[in-house]
């Protein structure tokens, strides 16, 4: 039922895109559309038409997940396709945007009949609010990152544990705890690596009296998790606690004034300004978050929009100051814009750890 909805949406929003039917590559799309996951797939849709085209090795599975589409066995999906739409009068065609150029050149030939339209974002819109359903597997995603920082936390052995094997573990204890993999390449950055905002992990010792950030996330049931926490291993110095203190204060006052109708603008503004006003604007050198959901980095994305938050989106909540050569600090959750301002999915404790 939620798929047919879904597709429902879509098949309505076409027409305001411009489209008589639309071609759908990305495999991402292709799940939210039908629930199939698997390498090889091409589904079009029109008013007339919902077409599922792969090839042998997915055909049966197809057959299982999917309902309300023809199921088409081939290994030539946009010919088959081309085949099935001849005489609806499909003038403008669209295609998802973000597609190779060779793959182009091929659809211009293989529907030399129709005008090609790329579209920007017209599923990816549909997925940035989040259902019911939805937000559950990304919450119990949440959950399994949050278990996997508090056992990382007994695995680090200043001067002899690197960051390599920090990412492996929280990888491990994570598909452990029902993950189906990694969200993104974990960034594991200690020391002066710290100052690096996507440090990723590297055969480097963590050493004593260092930062040490991990930004890591899961896969579970194909929705992600995405947090950030540092935590300080031996002593931290004054200056060190007043920006780990100043970070911790600018993602609490995003998550105290995250709410529905909020433009994206003063979303990224009200995390700044704590930052601006410590003295550390100019060492904040990233968005304050984004989207989260099928993929790690979806829409939206903040900045100088007065677009606004709608109930059931899922977001980052990321500042971070960076002192090149020296040490950084992110502290990030994850939350979902609810009626009465925002609920925060990654629960694992922010106050300064020092191990």
């Amino acid at each position: 039922m939620v798929f047919e909805q879904r597709v429902g949406k879509l098949v309505k929003s076409l027409s305001e895109a411009g489209c008589d039917g639309l071609l759908v590559t990305n495999l991402a799309n292709i799940y939210y559309l039908t629930g199939f996951h698997g390498t090889s797939g091409v589904v079009f849709i029109s008013s007339k038409h919902r077409l599922f085209v792969t090839d042998a090795r997915y055909s049966l599975v197809a057959k299982e997940v999917i309902s309300g589409f023809d199921i088409i066995e081939s290994r030539d999906a946009f010919v088959e396709i081309e085949k099935r739409i001849k005489g609806d009068k499909i003038e403008t065609l669209g295609f998802d945007s973000e597609i190779s150029y060779s793959l182009y050149q091929r659809l211009s030939q293989i529907f030399k009949d129709h005008v090609l339209k790329a579209t920007n974002n017209i599923i990816e819109t549909l997925r940035m609010v989040k259902d019911h359903h939805e937000i559950a597997i990304i919450k119990k995603a949440c959950q399994i990152s949050d278990q996997a920082f508090l056992d990382v936390l007994d695995f680090i052995k200043p001067n002899v544990t690197t960051e390599l094997e920090v990412a492996n573990f929280l990888d491990f204890r994570m598909r452990e705890l029902g993950a189906s993999g990694p969200s993104f390449e974990f960034i594991v950055a200690s020391g002066e690596r710290s100052s690096m905002p996507h440090g990723v992990a590297s055969h480097k010792v963590i050493g004593n009296n260092e930062m040490l950030t991990l930004d890591f996330g899961c896969y579970y049931q194909h929705y992600v998790s995405d947090m950030t926490r540092t935590i300080h291993i031996g002593s931290a110095s004054d200056e060190e606690k007043y920006i780990y203190d100043t970070v911790l204060t600018s993602n609490q006052a995003l998550l105290d004034a995250a709410r529905k109708g909020m433009t994206y603008r003063d979303y990224d503004k009200v995390a700044r300004q704590v930052i601006d006003e410590a003295g550390y604007g100019d060492y904040f050198t990233h968005g304050i978050g984004h989207g989260i959901g099928l993929d790690i980095h979806e829409i939206p994305y903040f900045g100088k929009s007065d677009k606004t938050l709608q109930i059931g989106m899922t977001l980052t909540d990321e500042p971070g100051i960076y002192i090149d050569g020296k040490y950084g600090v992110r502290i990030e959750d994850d939350l979902v814009v609810t009626e009465n301002g925002c609920e925060v999915l990654t629960l694992a404790p922010k106050e300064l750890l020092i191990i």
